[in-house]
Parts: C-alpha cells; sequence; structure tokens
C-alpha cells in the first residue's frame, strides 16, 4: 500500500544558507508589507461606497491585514533568531509531501518519523 505523508526538509545552517534564508524572509516581509497597503487601498476605496457598510468593510479588511502583520512580525522574529544560530544548525525551512510504501510489518514509528536534510542546496539525507 503507498500513501501521502508530509515529510519535514531541514536545512543545514551554512554561511551561504543563511544569506539565502535572510533574502528569502525579507523577500516575503516585502510581499506582505505590499499586500496590506493593497488591501488598505481597497478598503477605503470600498467604505466609500454608499451601499456597503462601513463597519462590515473595515472589519473583513482589518482580519486580513492583521493576519498579514502577524506573518511579518513571524518572519521578524525569524530572521532575529537566523542571526543567532550557529552554523550547523538545523532548520526547518520546508514540508513536501511523499509517496511512501507501507507493508504489513513495517514499524510505523519508522514510517512517521520521515525527513529530508539539505546543506547549501543538496540533499544530504533523506531519512
Amino acid at each position: 500500500m503507498q500513501i501521502i505523508q508530509k515529510v519535514p526538509v531541514k536545512q543545514i545552517l551554512t554561511e551561504a544558507s543563511r544569506k539565502e534564508l535572510k533574502q528569502r524572509f525579507e523577500q516575503r516581509c516585502r510581499q506582505l508589507d505590499q499586500e496590506c497597503r493593497q488591501l488598505q487601498f481597497e478598503q477605503k476605496k470600498l467604505e466609500r461606497k454608499p451601499e456597503l457598510s462601513k463597519q462590515e468593510v473595515e472589519r473583513r479588511f482589518s482580519k486580513e491585514i492583521s493576519q498579514r502583520r502577524d506573518r511579518i512580525r513571524w518572519i521578524e522574529h525569524q530572521l532575529k533568531q537566523l542571526d543567532i544560530l550557529p552554523d550547523g544548525s538545523e532548520l526547518e525551512t520546508d514540508e513536501v509531501e511523499a509517496l511512501i510504501t507501507v507493508e504489513e510489518g513495517d514499524l510505523w514509528q519508522d514510517i512517521h518519523d520521515q525527513k529530508i536534510v539539505i546543506q547549501d542546496g543538496k540533499v544530504i539525507r533523506a531519512r
């Protein structure tokens, strides 16, 4: 039998991977900030329409903006942690789905504890 399972991807922190992760985090922050500004613009545009409730528009948009700001704060926290962690640390950076074969008699723990470890863009372990 084959099953689809989510497998964490861990990255070993090196100087090159730290730089790449910082760029990725900063890019995501810029994208989320742009989305917040776009949502604020759309909110103001909709608030001017007389047929829509100003409070309802504000409630919906403020929820979306708040979620994005929370993600920005989380990414900023990750950036600070990235500066603190020493080279050689393992960071969980992604999650992928894998097709796994399960046979009778297999230990569930062995199947469930799968992970992929990469270093500088190369898979070094798939366990």
